[in-house]
């Protein structure tokens, strides 16, 4: 491959936030004397943003309306509160990272996270590398599988999608590769499963953060 840049998404892909998640939205369901959920049933509810996050949480009678807003507004400040506590990078990742700058491969971050929080996790956890771009959702940034922000990232690396990997864990970022025209590779480690990304069209699946150097 003649790659000259990789697409990263954030939860599952470089950042392990799992727990951070969970315990933020289960503080919002026992805040109101509702069931919680285990750590691994947020590895399915993350992935599409928080508002299909809060949706997934929460009990069917108050998945809608101005009830369902008042959670999700919860859980946005509870979180946002609480969303480095015990978020850290994957095994592997900053050796990859330390690697793909050697070799001049430009890095950007894609998240389905809202966009001050990816920019704030960001900071914290990736500031020892160069990145080339980073974006979560916004008002001018779509939710994956919505290509804009893969392809904001190729803009602002001055390479076309095709020279640019798309790396996640999930379905919705091989989506948004294929939607981008960007090779995606998907990664074991994360919230989902190997059949998942195949469904959805991998072009390759890694299981440790330093085997994407061999896809270069």
């Amino acid at each position: 491959m003649n790659i000259k840049g990789i697409v990263f998404d954030l939860d599952g892909t470089l950042a392990d936030s799992v727990i951070d998640i969970a315990e933020s939205m289960n503080l919002v369901l026992k805040e109101q004397n509702l069931a919680v959920h285990k750590i691994d049933a947020y590895k399915q509810f993350a992935g599409n943003g928080i508002r299909k996050l809060v949706e997934r949480a929460l009990p069917e009678e108050l998945k809608t309306g101005d009830t369902f807003t008042k959670n999700m507004n919860r859980m946005l400040e509870v979180y946002g509160e609480n969303c480095i506590n015990k978020t850290k990078l994957f095994p592997g990742v900053a050796d990859l990272l330390d690697q793909l700058q050697e070799k001049g491969i430009k890095i950007a971050v894609f998240s389905n996270k809202v966009d001050d929080l990816t920019q704030k996790v960001v900071k914290v956890l990736l500031s020892n590398w160069d990145l080339a771009f980073v974006s979560g959702v916004s008002s001018t940034v779509g939710r994956k599988p919505n290509p804009q922000g893969a392809l904001l990232a190729a803009e602002k690396m001055g390479f076309s999608p095709k020279e640019i990997i798309f790396v996640g864990d999930s379905g919705v970022d091989m989506e948004t590769a294929k939607n981008a025209g960007m090779t995606g590779i998907g990664v074991l480690w994360g919230f989902r499963s190997a059949e998942e990304l195949k469904a959805n069209g991998a072009k390759a699946i890694i299981s440790e953060a330093t085997d994407l150097i061999n896809h270069l």
